[in-house]
């Protein structure tokens, strides 16, 4: 047994966790959850990818890294005007529309043909948001705030996975010495709370639909990319039908979807984890076991961001969703014939509008493809 398979599996659940539990925390504050719900949202999804990711890299014998979908809890915590039952049952037909997604090739097929020009403008709108906010944690709080951007910009250039996890824990020894907090929650054993689904158009509309577009085209596919680049041949069917399965159960406890990693299963893909390729399925068991440990003390760790100030909760996942916004903004502008299409779709998206009480990112998807059919009216030369 090498160490390297150890130590890629847990940095790489350390990062992705650490990276963007902040998000998963601004997306139950969106849904007015209470911090018992939070909690449970988190110790469910994290008990999902442990699930997901044993059995799959056992099943497999492929290094198959799950995550939590990074660009659907930002659409989450962008949207407004919805409660945590409309929010679970909008998570519900998420899951159910990715596990459909694995069982009938041909909506595999659909969702490869959304112009990724379209598909990125829309992410980049919804990402966007939080990068603009953690900008205008500056003023509130230039003391701090200055400091750990200075030190994100420095740890970025040796180590770009780590450079969010080192402002995080860096953020918050801050706070704590400078006596902000004057009692630690105590350390308590997390627990899942049943929360009932509430169905309406607008949450499907304006939430499942979106969260479902953006986790296959901003996570799932280039998941599959990932494992394809190292010399793998994933099923698509069976891993999309399976992180869909988990996705249905734990949403019931108030966790948004589960999906394919791709920037964190890139630590665990290639030849740094393991010079032999037959070896990596064996990260699997051990970022599982990772995400057990964070289900275990997840009420403690959401009972610590809750007496986080605002203006570290803000700044982290913005300072997390600035190369996700880079690429998206670059793939969004990469064609040329899409282009406007693609900035119509950043543009409605990243103004938060809200129609009949459906949100922005289904609207800017939208504009995108009315922009798209209305350049096919052209004749041709």
């Amino acid at each position: 047994m090498r160490i390297s398979l150890v130590a890629s599996a847990f940095v790489a659940a350390i990062v992705g966790f650490g990276s963007t539990l902040a998000l998963i925390v601004a997306a139950a504050d969106a849904f007015g959850a209470s911090q018992a719900q939070t909690a449970s949202w988190v110790t469910a999804i994290c008990l999902a990818k442990v699930f997901e990711t044993g059995y799959l890299s056992w099943r497999y014998r492929m290094p198959v890294i799950t995550a939590w979908s990074t660009a659907g809890a930002a659409v989450l915590a962008a949207s407004s005007g919805f409660d945590m039952n409309e929010a679970v049952g909008a998570f519900v037909v998420a899951a159910l529309l990715i596990i459909a997604t694995g069982l009938f090739r041909p909506l595999t097929v659909l969702i490869s043909r959304i112009p990724p020009s379209v598909a990125s403008g829309m992410l980049a709108g919804v990402l966007v948001t939080f990068v603009i906010g953690a900008a205008g944690t500056i003023p509130v709080e230039p003391a701090m705030v200055l400091p750990l951007i200075a030190l994100f910009l420095v740890i970025r250039v040796f180590s770009p996975s780590l450079s969010v996890l080192v402002v995080l824990v860096c953020g918050i020894g801050w706070v704590l010495l400078s006596g902000r907090i004057d009692n630690l929650p105590a350390p308590e054993l997390s627990t899942l709370e049943f929360i009932a689904p509430r169905f309406s158009l607008q949450a499907i509309i304006g939430l499942a639909i979106p969260v479902y577009l953006v986790t296959m085209a901003s996570q799932n596919l280039p998941g599959l990319a990932v494992l394809r680049a190292d010399g793998f041949q994933p099923p698509t069917g069976p891993l999309l039908s399976v992180t869909g399965l988990f996705s249905l159960i734990s949403a019931f406890f108030g966790a948004h979807t589960t999906n394919l990693a791709a920037i964190t299963a890139a630590i665990c893909t290639g030849p740094d984890a393991h010079p032999d390729p037959d070896k990596r399925w064996l990260t699997g068991p051990f970022y599982a076991l990772a995400y057990l440990v964070f289900a275990v003390f997840g009420a403690s760790l959401v009972a610590l961001f809750a007496l986080m100030p605002a203006t570290l909760i803000a700044l982290v996942p913005g300072l997390a969703l600035i190369a996700p916004l880079a690429n998206a903004l670059a793939l969004s502008l990469a064609d040329d014939e899409r282009r406007i299409a693609a900035i119509a779709t950043f543009c409605v998206t990243a103004s938060g509008i809200s129609i009949a009480g459906i949100g922005s990112a289904f609207w800017g998807l939208c504009a995108g493809i009315a922009v798209l059919s209305a350049a096919r009216l052209k004749p041709s030369a």
